[in-house]
């Protein structure tokens, strides 16, 4: 039998458990030996004032880890990884308080996690709005907020608050969204008399809600958390929310990935008072507030596309300062500091009533 004494594949089994322990011990002295790197870094920057938190500079580390790596460990696996490696030794150069559209178990929530990992003080606030005003105030070093879902369109509360917010957006995060179907125990689906979800969630599993729960009657919640509380209390009702909202309202996964399409994705952005650095794969957001003039959305459009830039996304929302005044929100590939970049944005402000360089920052890599 394998478990003899005797059996000479218990002995290669110690032996490869001894290396490993080996290896473990230098993973764990070479994480030490960074961590001090790190602490000297934190005093230098201190003395030069500068940012603590440079999202360019943790693109380069996982870009190079990747690029090197031969394996087996694998690639995908190389960014969560070094995620908690940062997110332990920036934690020595300073504790990172980061709002979110809250509660705790909301998809911005998980996007903190996943962007800033366990290390940071994660600070839930009720509104988008909320948000913006916690970073500004100086309550947070950093804001999470959700911009954009690819089935579901762009969100309108953040557009907004762009407008009157002087912070600037220093990365992106893109977040594969699956939903789940929670309950407190386990319940036959014909039984199920109530949903509770957030407007923009139950639209994203509306096809499968409509096959599986036709009867029941929707309740909209303010967030996918807020939903799993009203599940935890309801015999008969369910949640569309996150695995994390299971875990911490302490819910059965009824069912798993009910979105209606596979490619659900959300992007939200870091808000700061820094501009991030070029990295060669950014993306620049612009606020326009064009002159009401014929053809001035044609002039404005050609002076990126005249210098071969990619626009990205193009979206327009009342100015709510005058009736019929629009302002456009623009994403254009490349770095405010791309020769490009900055010859295209200084012929479009020739043509605008205002602009407003809402940030260049790191491309966010989906999962």
């Amino acid at each position: 039998m394998a478990d003899e004494p005797g059996n000479p594949a218990n002995h290669d089994l110690a032996q490869i458990r001894a290396e490993i322990d080996r290896a473990d011990d230098e993973i764990l002295r070479l994480l030490n030996q960074r961590a001090r790197f790190v602490a000297r870094v934190a005093e230098l920057k201190e003395e030069m004032q500068v940012p603590f938190y440079v999202p360019s500079r943790e693109r380069q580390i996982i870009d190079r880890l990747s690029a090197a790596n031969t394996g087996p460990f694998p690639v995908e696996a190389i960014r969560a990884v070094f995620q908690e490696v940062f997110s332990a030794c920036l934690s020595l150069e300073k504790t990172v308080k980061v709002a979110y559209l809250g509660p705790e178990g909301t998809f911005s929530h998980m996007a903190v996690k996943r962007q800033f990992g366990l290390s940071a003080r994660a600070i839930p606030i009720k509104t988008i709005a909320a948000v913006f005003e916690e970073v500004e105030r100086g309550g947070a070093d950093l804001g999470v907020v959700p911009v954009e879902n690819s089935t579901e369109g762009m969100i309108n509360h953040t557009l907004d608050s762009f407008v009157d917010s002087d912070l600037k957006i220093s990365s992106e995060i893109v977040l594969r969204i699956s939903l789940c179907l929670l309950a407190r125990a386990e319940v036959d689906l014909e039984r199920v008399e109530r949903v509770y979800s957030i407007p923009v969630a139950l639209a994203q599993c509306r096809r499968w809600l409509a096959t599986h729960l036709p009867r029941a009657t929707v309740v909209e919640s303010p967030s996918t958390a807020e939903a799993a509380r009203s599940a935890h209390g309801d015999a008969h009702g369910v949640a569309v929310a996150s695995e994390m909202a299971a875990k911490l309202y302490d819910l059965r996964i009824l069912k798993r990935n009910i979105e209606d399409l596979t490619q659900n994705v959300t992007r939200f952005l870091v808000l700061g008072r820094q501009q991030a650095e070029p990295t060669g794969r950014d993306k620049t957001s612009v606020l326009l507030t064009t002159r009401d003039q014929p053809g001035i959305l044609y002039k404005v459009l050609g002076g990126f596309a005249e210098r071969g830039l990619n626009m990205t996304k193009i979206e327009s929302r009342p100015s709510r300062r005058r009736a019929w005044e629009y302002v456009f929100f623009v994403d254009v590939d490349g770095h405010e500091r791309d020769p490009a970049v900055a010859a295209a944005l200084d012929a479009v402000r020739r043509c605008c009533e205002s602009m407003k360089v809402l940030g260049s920052y790191p491309k966010g890599e989906p999962e």
